[in-house]
């Protein structure tokens, strides 16, 4: 069996118990470890004595620095990639160095752990045995030409949004789906503040206009009937 060069790693998406043990295995092991943000990460490494050379790989030079990675993997140093919080690769960096890995032949493992839409999802009481997942919107190309699409879609459908559009998309999504389709807004999971409000459309816009909003959202809107 080949040995692999890069991991793939989830890491908490709040709580930091819900990190794997077979991920801090493999963060205690590796040469080095790419962070979307070294500063976040330091955090998380300090908290489980995790004492490993860090380097900044997110996407504002992830196509910068692809092919220096590329090139250090295929010299034999073995690597870990993690994001802030999550699955590498959802809504995160990590798609590109995948690609470049398969590419390349270079042998990648993703381990199983934390992503946000998978317990936002279940929690809503929508269906979820088959979904479909859209990450954020386009902010201003083509949004409303996704809207329009999104609003024939059958299958229920997960979005993430930050705290400053929150508001903003919930509107939107009223107005392209109906008022009166159900949905379920998450924010803040597995963190102290944590809140799920399942309501329609309209209403959801209603209560979190009147809030002060922080954190990162996960909404899951109803399939159109």
């Amino acid at each position: 069996m080949e040995q692999t060069s890069l991991y793939l790693v989830p890491t908490p998406i709040g709580n930091l118990a819900d990190i794997t043990l077979r991920a801090l295995e493999v963060l205690k092991s590796v040469d080095l470890i790419l962070a979307e943000d070294t500063r976040t990460s330091q955090k998380l490494l300090k908290h489980y004595d995790i004492k490993k050379p860090l380097k900044s790989f997110h996407s504002f030079n992830e196509h910068k620095a692809l092919q220096s990675m590329i090139a250090q993997l295929q010299s034999g140093t073995v690597m870990a990639l993690i994001s802030d919080a999550g699955t590498p690769g959802i809504s995160d960096p990590g798609f590109l160095l995948a690609r470049e890995c398969v590419k390349n032949d270079i042998v990648l493992e993703c381990l199983p752990g934390p992503t946000a839409f998978v317990p936002a999802l279940i929690k809503s009481g929508l269906p979820c045995d088959r979904f479909v997942f859209e990450g954020f919107l386009p902010h201003k190309k083509g949004r409303q030409t996704r809207l329009k699409l999104l609003a024939e879609e059958t299958r229920t459908i997960v979005f993430y949004e930050s705290p400053h559009r929150i508001v903003k998309s919930l509107k939107q999504l009223a107005e392209y789906f109906g008022p009166d389709r159900l949905a379920s807004v998450s924010r803040e999971l597995t963190k102290i503040h944590e809140e799920t409000v399942n309501d329609t459309l309209e209403a959801l816009g209603t209560y979190f206009e009147t809030k002060v909003t922080k954190g990162e959202f996960v909404i899951i809107v109803d399939g159109k009937k």
